[in-house]
């Protein structure tokens, strides 16, 4: 191979520092090279990284092989130890041009992530082979969640600030992009390292105030115990802003969410589904649910079931838990593999009833579709749609929705 590829896991923050180091590494004439920006969220992820990157070295003896990602900054001398590895780059050193240039070699380069207290803004034009635009507007974690590792591959929690994150939205709407999703690892954490303490509610309605040509707005996954108000007004008023939100739930048990350290009760997430709900009819909710969390009773297990329902969630992401070296929820009493794979196979099939029902309650609509591919695009409430016909990626279009597949709309263009 002669050119530079790269491999990303995990999350819309990894996708947007990959097209970060894709610059980087095209402006320093970097080839013959594949990058692997790992996830750490899971210990699946982890080993679905180790597992690709063998597979690559099997197929490409010659190419230099650098990884980076969340996995790299937690465990450097896992990945340094793999023979097939040529390099291994820490989460701060990936966003540097240096890393990328002719003589950056040495084998591992990574910092203390904990050490770094602000976050720099990287402009990018867009996003390879992808319609949707993603904008990083905050980095790390404040928080110490009992099960997550990510604070450690991250850091602490800094912010973009507002007059750089429009910047970036303006490039990417002038490159041709129709929609754009605020990313971070605590989205609604933004702006409390910053003067003034703005929240993330008041740079929604910055960008879309002054960037009026965006067409749609979308929030990645957020904690809604941390909404402000502002943000509530947006979500619920402004039609640019895409009716679909993913929470951070983890759990609906109210002693489990405690042993997380969540900040958040079941209660809180029921009303804030149910107001947004109110406020916007037609809104849809995701969210993460851990399953098998460790001390969770069969009575615990059926509190998170139940919060699907009574939050009215459409789309679910379900974890089976995995226990992550260093993390307090590790030393606590875990349960047998075969009872977490079998709830969370429950949790899977109860997300799956409920998105069969939000699916059917579609046909007949109109729908505004962004255009991913010539065959496929999503609504505005993230649904996927097969199209009858070829499309053009990139635009939106009016479409009725005429029939549904296993997880999919089927529509044709509006007459």
């Amino acid at each position: 191979m002669s050119k530079m590829d790269f491999v990303t896991f995990g999350c819309r923050l990894n996708t947007y520092e990959t097209e970060v180091m894709r610059s980087h590494a095209e402006a320093a004439g970097a080839s013959n090279t594949i990058v692997f920006n790992t996830c750490a969220v899971t210990a699946e992820a982890t080993r679905q990284a180790r597992q690709a990157i063998r597979k690559a070295r099997a197929l490409h003896p010659d190419a230099q092989i650098i990884v980076t990602g969340c996995a790299a900054q937690t465990e450097p001398e896992m990945f340094a130890a793999m023979p097939e590895v040529s390099r291994v780059i820490g989460n701060e050193e990936k966003l540097k041009p240096e890393s990328w240039r002719h003589g950056a070699n040495a084998r591992v380069s990574v910092s203390d992530i904990m050490s770094v207290k602000t976050a720099t803004p990287h402009l990018i034009d867009g996003l390879k082979e992808r319609t949707r635009a993603f904008v990083q507007v905050q980095n790390g974690c404040d928080h110490r969640c009992t099960f997550c590792i990510i604070p450690f591959g991250r850091g602490n929690s800094r912010s973009i600030s507002p007059g750089d994150v429009v910047e970036q939205v303006r490039r990417l709407v002038a490159s041709g992009y129709s929609e754009v999703v605020l990313t971070g690892v605590d989205l609604t954490s933004w702006g409390a390292d910053l003067d003034g303490a703005p929240k993330l509610g008041q740079l929604a309605h910055r960008i879309l105030k002054t960037v009026p040509e965006l067409k749609r707005l979308r929030l990645s996954s957020i904690d809604s115990i941390e909404a402000d108000p502002e943000l509530m007004d947006v979500i619920a008023g402004e039609e640019r802003v895409m009716p679909h939100i993913h929470l951070s739930l983890q759990s609906g048990d109210n002693m489990i969410l405690k042993r997380m350290k969540r900040r958040h009760a079941r209660e809180d997430s029921i009303a804030f589904c149910a107001e947004l709900r109110a406020r916007r009819p037609g809104i849809v909710f995701g969210a993460d649910i851990i399953a098998g969390f460790p001390t969770e009773t069969e009575e615990m297990f059926e509190n998170s079931m139940r919060i699907v329902d009574d939050c009215g969630l459409t789309y679910l992401h379900v974890f089976p838990f995995s226990p992550r070296p260093g993390t307090p929820a590790a030393r606590m009493p875990q349960l047998e593999k075969p009872l977490i794979k079998a709830r969370a196979a429950l949790l899977r099939q109860k997300g799956e009833a409920r998105l069969d029902a939000f699916l059917t309650s579609e046909l007949g609509a109109m729908r505004q579709v962004l255009v991913e591919t010539e065959a496929m695009g999503r609504t505005e409430h993230f649904a996927q749609v097969k199209f009858e016909s070829r499309m053009a990626p990139g635009a939106i279009v009016s479409a009725q929705v005429t029939g549904r597949g296993a997880s999919h709309l089927e529509a044709r263009l509006a007459a």
